[in-house]
């Protein structure tokens, strides 16, 4: 076996390589020479926070209840499960009985959850 000659597939790798390192130079580059050639602008009205046009008011650090968070991580959770029933529906006759008895396993804590959360009244919203 000759180690001297490239097969086809090191020739993909050493053209992924190729596109990667011209990637990287272009970026490189490109934060390099806008950072020497842009304009250098810094006055107090320049370096003030910007929020959609509103100028703003008072500190950004305010207190939100924890049941905004609990919503988004609830919602991120049945979403992520969601992603893992389609698999499921489309091969659900040939995985059978098993597929079946297996998704229902997986279900089963998520279902629990939603149930505790119920119960202790996180997505009541007084």
């Amino acid at each position: 076996m000759d180690t001297g000659s490239m097969t086809g597939s090191n020739m993909d790798y050493l053209a992924i390589l190729i596109q990667f390192l011209v990637v990287l130079s272009f970026v490189g580059i490109t934060i390099i020479l806008t950072h020497l050639l842009g304009p250098k602008r810094k006055n107090e009205e320049k370096l003030s926070n910007f929020e959609c046009g509103i100028e703003s008011i008072g500190d950004a650090r305010l207190p939100y209840s924890v049941k905004y968070f609990l919503a988004a991580i609830l919602f991120v959770l049945f979403d992520i499960e969601i992603i893992f029933f389609y698999p499921w529906a489309v091969n659900f006759k040939e995985l059978g009985m098993s597929g079946f008895i297996k998704m229902i396993i997986f279900v089963t804590p998520f279902l629990l959850g939603y149930f505790y959360v119920i119960k202790k009244g996180v997505l009541k919203w007084h």
